[in-house]
């Protein structure tokens, strides 16, 4: 009996994320994120990837809802789908071959923190100023809106919030914007150089 009621209060939640219910779904979004963040960063990852993935999967899992391709099976089913989308999405990007290029364009270009007196060797400083010019020639081929984000966020060193408040959209729409910006750089980047 008792199982039925747990099942019961699943269908009340999954028909609360159907309708929409703006309280449920921060309640949902907020009570499943850190479980997440955790997997992230013990998986090689860092908290705007846990919360680039978690957006995704959260994203993935209210649609799928909104569609009826979720049914629960348990008194925690709806949670445990999110986690696993999101454990997915997270080892999709650990899998794929650009991984290893951004993790090297996250840790050495980004960061504004470089330790400048490392001692390279002639090659390794060709070699970095050739790619530090890819990245500032395909920087300066991203739309204005996308520079102003990431000069925002890496440099400015901004918050997402006040960010948000600069170009007057919401929080999560300003971390989908920083990732399509993040995501165009890179792909810019790999492209020979002309």
């Amino acid at each position: 009996m008792g199982k039925v009621k747990h099942i019961a209060k699943q269908s009340q939640l999954i028909e609360a994320v159907r309708r929409n219910d703006e309280q449920t779904l921060r309640s949902l979004y907020t009570q499943n994120y850190y479980k997440t963040e955790k997997y992230v960063l013990q998986n090689s990852g860092s908290k705007p990837q846990a919360k680039d993935i978690y957006q995704e999967a959260f994203i993935t899992v209210w649609k799928n809802v909104k569609v009826g391709k979720f049914v629960p099976k348990n008194d925690t089913a709806l949670q445990g789908y999110l986690f696993q989308i999101s454990k997915n999405k997270w080892l999709d990007v650990l899998r794929s071959s650009q991984y290893r290029k951004t993790r090297q364009l996250d840790t050495n270009y980004l960061n504004v923190h470089e330790d400048e007196n490392a001692m390279d060797t002639v090659e390794e400083k060709h070699t970095k100023e050739k790619q530090q010019q890819l990245i500032v020639k395909a920087f300066s081929q991203l739309g204005k809106d996308c520079r102003r984000l990431l000069e925002a966020f890496y440099f400015e060193k901004q918050s997402m919030r006040n960010i948000s408040s600069l170009f007057e959209i919401t929080e999560a729409s300003a971390r989908n914007k920083k990732y399509r910006c993040i995501e165009r750089l890179r792909e810019l980047t790999n492209l020979p150089p002309s």
